[in-house]
């Protein structure tokens, strides 16, 4: 029996189809005999305000918001990228997900200073091409 309180998530493996799938609490879930619980329950990631952190290998969502999934119901990763999440309610990390750095408080830029950016991959900023390498205030 898993029991999950309503800040707890859970890997749970289906050997039949090798995937796994993540229980969210608040849940109370009988293991089925062909089910293997592979991590947790563990706390919910929570990022607080004025904090972020860094997800490695996030997953993939469409338009709404929706985690997606193939037929097999296996959720699907970027595999390579990182995602800076912020505040927000708390998440859980899904199978593959790397939680990269935990919740940090964000930089503040004290008056008459200004911070150097540099890109490490092409990107779209507002309108403004930007490519590998350059550098902007």
């Amino acid at each position: 029996i898993i029991r999950l309180n309503p800040t707890q998530y859970a890997h749970v493996l289906d050997n039949n189809t090798n995937v796994t799938r993540v229980l969210i609490g608040p849940r109370t879930q009988a293991r089925q005999e062909h089910e293997l619980k592979v991590f947790g329950p563990e706390e919910m990631v929570l990022v607080p305000p004025r904090h972020y952190c860094i997800v490695q290998n996030p997953v993939k969502r469409d338009d709404k918001g929706e985690v997606i999934t193939n037929k097999q119901d296996q959720v699907q990763l970027a595999y390579g990228e990182e995602e800076i999440r912020t505040e927000g309610p708390p998440f859980p990390l899904y199978p593959g997900e790397v939680l990269k750095l935990p919740p940090t408080p964000l930089s503040i830029v004290p008056p008459q200073t200004a911070l150097r950016l540099e890109a490490i991959r092409d990107l779209d900023d507002k309108g403004t091409h930007r490519s590998a390498g350059d550098e902007w205030l």
